[in-house]
């Protein structure tokens, strides 16, 4: 029987043990040691090198790798704490926000896949810079996941035939695959995890909005005055044949968003609706409203495989190898991060103190620029959402505290997660995605180094007047 079975038995058992004979306990985190984390270490680590290393034993085995470095921390979780502690906390971190992560990735993915975008357009550089500003806006209301594929074959149709397209892609990635979606949670993961530790629907896109707007609005004019030079380089040679002439550009697969628009209601009713029920699970409290939430999720996606048409489906190249990959990854993520969390909930007192102090100031005050930039550069080589949890937990992990009085330090975790995702191709889960799909269609995308001088050249001097500008 495979492990994520007999995992998904134990947490049943759990569950249904009675709660006074197994009462959960607060794992002592000033007492744990760096050792706690090397699981997550690792795990991160297999992640960001598994695809591009050894792809081969990656694609059949990374279920099973997730797995081993999970055992290897809920087997001493339980034999120094005992099943109380161990069981609690690993309730905790699946039942209150893995299972609404996945349910919301679900949907998207699932909706989004049956959209299609049919026809095509000629890949000029105002026409490949309208798709990037619109794609941008969608990534932040069907993630970056779902604007990534319902635009990156369009645009890689409509630019077919140029002579220099890499370009493209590569910013496609930099503003649908990450910058884009830093205005709601349903845009980036990352988001989606403060939204569930209690930072508020509408917050995000108040104060993500002018940064998001800076950067954006000057990659798009590094974009298009690239794409302009090149565009007319390309006008003194021989034309290259179009493999996909120009179309009526057509949106097909509308009945999908009136369920997109139905996800991001029950997110809203799960903010605003308090009826002040819940239940209690072996010491995890859950509430109605989130219970609620997540059911309407997860049925408008089963309605949305119930309405598509398969045959948009299909145009699209929808799989369920890239949503089963994350749920498995992202449940061995949501285990091995537990005792991290435990320590830097710890603050000063704990193993993670020098790193605290990192990004401490003299006085005690946060420092916003350190916490942009290590929020940022771990994400680049991490991923960026369990880098988000690491760092708002460092900052006290109080989202009342964290949208007040120190809601620029949020700011900058927000935006260092989601931002400098674009760094590299295993910063974000679509960056890959996007990279695969235009390999697989002729693109020559540069290598992990080559995409990498892309980000540096563009993007950090960019990062640098965000820093300056908001988090100084």
């Amino acid at each position: 029987m495979r492990f994520w079975t007999l995992a998904a038995i134990a947490v049943a058992i759990g569950i249904i043990l009675p709660d006074p004979a197994f009462a959960a306990e607060a794992l002592p985190g000033a007492t744990m040691s760096l050792l706690w984390a090397l699981p997550f270490a690792g795990i991160l680590l297999c992640i960001a090198t598994g695809p591009l290393f050894f792809p081969h034993v990656w694609e059949h085995h990374y279920g099973k790798i997730a797995a081993g470095w999970s055992l290897l921390v809920m087997v001493p979780l339980l034999m120094a704490f005992g099943f109380g502690a161990a069981s609690g906390a690993v309730l905790h971190a699946m039942l209150l926000e893995y299972m609404s992560f996945i349910i919301l990735l679900f949907a998207l993915f699932t909706i989004s896949g049956g959209i299609l975008v049919s026809g095509n357009l000629h890949g000029t550089p105002l026409v490949n810079s309208a798709i990037l500003l619109i794609g941008a806006l969608l990534a932040s209301v069907v993630g970056t996941t779902g604007a990534s594929m319902i635009l990156i074959r369009p645009i890689i149709r409509a630019n077919d035939n140029r002579r220099h397209n890499v370009h493209v892609i590569v910013f496609f990635i930099f503003l649908v695959s990450n910058i884009g979606g830093s205005l709601t949670p349903l845009g980036d993961p990352p988001l989606f995890l403060g939204f569930l530790r209690g930072v508020d629907f509408f917050w995000t896109a108040s104060h993500m909005l002018a940064p998001a707007a800076v950067i954006g609005l000057i990659v798009l004019v590094v974009f298009f005055l690239l794409d302009s030079w090149l565009y007319k380089r390309e006008g003194a040679q021989a034309p290259i044949a179009d493999p996909t002439p120009d179309s009526r550009l057509r949106l097909r697969g509308l009945v999908n968003l009136p369920l997109l628009g139905g996800v991001i209601a029950a997110i809203l009713m799960s903010g605003m609706w308090k009826p002040g029920i819940g239940f209690t699970i072996q010491g995890v409290h859950l509430e109605l409203q989130n219970l609620l939430r997540d059911a309407i999720i997860l049925i408008l996606a089963l309605v949305s495989l119930v309405v598509s048409s398969k045959e948009y489906r299909e145009a699209n190249g929808f799989n369920w190898h890239p949503i089963l990959e994350v749920a498995k990854l992202f449940a061995g993520i949501f285990i091995c991060i537990i005792p991290v969390i435990a320590i830097l909930q710890a603050g000063l007192d704990g193993a993670f103190a020098p790193l605290v102090s990192l990004v401490t100031a003299a006085d005690g005050s946060p420092n916003d620029a350190a916490y942009f930039w290590m929020t940022g550069i771990l994400s680049s080589f991490l991923d960026n959402a369990p880098t988000y949890i690491v760092f708002f937990e460092m900052a006290g992990g109080d989202p009342q505290v964290l949208m007040t009085t120190m809601s620029r330090t949020l700011v900058a975790i927000s935006a260092g997660a989601v931002f400098m995702g674009a760094n590299t191709y295993i910063g974000n889960a679509p960056n890959f995605m996007v990279y695969a799909i235009a390999r697989s269609q002729g693109v020559n995308m540069p290598s992990f180094f080559g995409y990498m001088a892309w980000s540096c050249v563009v993007l950090l001097p960019i990062f640098v007047l965000v820093s300056f500008l908001f988090f100084m």
